[in-house]
């Protein structure tokens, strides 16, 4: 059962009305459209292929890169499973009459969002390890959040938790190896 507190149901009315007016906006297929391009690059295999170039190509700072990847992710994927089966909130499109899906999510359930959790994960790895590429690490990262809020499997604060859940696994991650 998703959880019911006050503070929970306000945040999901606020998403409810977010997703609703995005929803009636002229563009919004047309939008979704290129949101499935962006959905698929943070789905995961370019995550792998960007640690094992880095790994391979630069010796040193790419071990510890690979290591801090691989730690992190094995904090925030179970983190993300836990919270997803814990809280249990309804996909916008199976909780609102008014709002659809413009893709098959893999499960039903969206708190929080695993892409953005997953995409936040690597573009706070290449902020902290590669700082040069900072903005553009953190325009992916936006960009696959907003993507999954533009396709209607995910609410806006998904997006937010995602996010948060990324990055403090990896900052774990970076605590456990000493690089922070």
């Amino acid at each position: 059962m998703m959880i019911q507190r006050p503070s929970f149901q306000r945040m999901t009315a606020a998403d409810v009305r977010a997703m609703c007016w995005l929803s009636k906006q002229p563009r919004a297929a047309r939008w979704a459209r290129a949101a499935r391009l962006v959905s698929r690059l943070g789905d995961g295999p370019l995550y792998v292929v960007l640690v094992a170039l880095v790994w391979t190509l630069l010796d040193g700072i790419g071990t510890v890169f690979a290591q801090a990847a691989a730690i992190a992710y094995v904090i925030e994927v179970p983190a993300f499973m836990l919270l997803k089966n814990l809280i249990r909130r309804p996909r916008p499109a199976d909780s609102v009459e008014a709002l659809n899906a413009f893709i098959k999510p893999a499960d039903r359930f969206s708190f929080p969002s695993g892409h953005t959790a997953a995409a936040s994960v690597m573009a706070t790895l290449i902020c902290v390890f590669f700082p040069a590429l900072a903005p553009m690490a953190v325009m992916f990262a936006l960009m696959v959040g907003a993507s999954r809020v533009l396709l209607g499997v995910h609410y806006p604060t998904d997006i937010l938790a995602g996010a948060t859940l990324g990055i403090s696994s990896t900052l774990s991650a970076l605590w456990v190896l000493g690089s922070v």
